[in-house]
């Protein structure tokens, strides 16, 4: 009968022993004990070569492994997540496959199997998520430039209690950081950092925000000073919906990178900070692979506008039949010699009023339609106020492509 589990090691002995002594023939011991002619040289050549340790029972595991990742992989593996704390193994293998490619590298499994064997990585956390609703309509992004994305990532302290609100700038199709600098909320702030992309990076479409200032405002069509100027370089301001921000996703999932990356914990100085913005712009652009960019990095798929900044920014122009009118300092336009109040975003700047019917008038700021006026009673009216009365936002002439509402807010 087979030999037992539980005395597998004194029947080995007995049968090597029985076999050395010649009490039966090899074939009869192998038939005695139950076991196959192979079985039984196979103890008596570990006796043979180990003596009574040989017949132990030896792992199964193979020991050589033809797959296995060498000291010298396992090295580079681990220096890039030494070097880059926050990158997964996904990451990790792109970005070796990119700077070696003739180097056959471990999967991503063998590369994330290493990360848990060194301790370097935990389960991620599963997270309850609401079902996906319908997005707002949003300018689409087929190509670089197509939109820009601009918003304030939340503001923090650094080390010496001084309040840091970093301003980032990015392209919605490439993911590439245009921009990640240390600013406040002033339109004064602000305008100078997004012109100087604008030099260096040329003009985009259009311009994507949240409603907040300085990108937004309450007044009419929502413009504010910042979002005039951009309309005047021939750049649409796409805004999203209030409390929908991942109608903006792709920049608010770079604020994520860049709060854990960067100030996790925050620097001992705001000057530190901003050493701390640059070198996560120098990775996040030419080295992170990007899972929505198939593993590219931003700067591989970048490329700058050809619509370069413009050395001297006209007035804006209207077509025939359109009345002009110039918007003085404090925000008000005349209107038979009396003072309409539109709003001060759009101080110095010239309007168009084209007429609707003998009493109403649809304001325009270039292609945009910000709003009616109502002549009999030197009024004002938002869309919004303008639909009570029976009237409707023209769509088809404006920039806005049918989208109308959306960029009034």
């Amino acid at each position: 009968m087979p030999w037992k589990e539980t005395c597998a090691m004194e029947e080995r002995m007995k049968f090597v022993w029985d076999v050395l002594e010649g009490v039966h023939s090899k074939a009869a011991l192998c038939r005695l004990y139950g076991i196959s002619r192979p079985t039984g040289d196979k103890w008596l050549a570990r006796y043979e070569a180990s003596g009574l340790e040989g017949l132990h029972d030896r792992s199964r595991a193979p020991q050589h492994h033809p797959n296995g990742v060498s000291e010298a992989m396992v090295e580079q593996v681990l220096a890039v997540r030494a070097l880059h704390g926050h990158w997964g193994p996904k990451k990790i293998r792109a970005y070796l496959e990119r700077e070696a490619p003739e180097d056959a590298w471990p999967s991503r499994s063998t590369v994330a199997a290493l990360l848990r064997q060194k301790g370097l990585s935990v389960p991620p956390k599963r997270r309850r998520r609401a079902p996906p609703g319908a997005a707002g309509p949003r300018a689409a992004s087929d190509g670089p430039n197509d939109v820009w994305c601009i918003d304030f990532k939340g503001w923090f302290r650094t080390g010496d209690g001084v309040r840091c609100d970093p301003l980032t700038l990015t392209d919605a199709h490439s993911r590439y950081l245009l921009r990640c600098q240390v600013a406040d909320g002033r339109t004064e702030t602000v305008r100078p950092l997004v012109e100087a992309a604008f030099r260096e990076y040329g003009l985009p479409q259009a311009i994507r925000s949240d409603n907040g200032s300085p990108f937004a405002s309450r007044g009419i069509g929502g413009l504010s000073r910042l979002s005039v100027w951009w309309m005047k370089l021939g750049i649409r301001p796409d805004r999203i919906r209030p409390g929908k921000p991942q109608e903006n996703g792709s920049h608010e999932r770079m604020h994520r990178t860049l709060r854990e990356e960067t100030a996790d914990p925050p620097a001992a100085t705001g000057r530190r900070q901003q050493e701390a913005f640059d070198r996560f712009r120098q990775t996040f652009n030419h080295a992170r692979p990007h899972e929505a960019l198939e593993m590219r990095t931003p700067a591989s798929v970048y490329a700058p506008s050809p619509r370069a900044y413009p050395a001297r920014l006209g007035p804006v122009e209207y077509p025939g039949g359109v009345t002009v009118r110039a918007v003085q300092k404090h925000g008000e336009f005349y209107w038979k010699a009396e003072p309409v109040f539109l709003g001060e975003a759009l101080g110095h700047e010239r309007i168009g009023l084209a007429p609707i019917d003998d009493r109403y008038w649809t304001i325009w700021f270039g292609p945009l339609p910000l709003g009616a006026f109502d002549a009999a009673r030197r009024q004002v009216l938002s869309w919004r106020g303008a639909a009570r009365r029976g009237l409707a936002a023209p769509g088809p002439t404006a920039t806005a492509e049918g989208r109308t509402e959306d960029v009034l807010g």
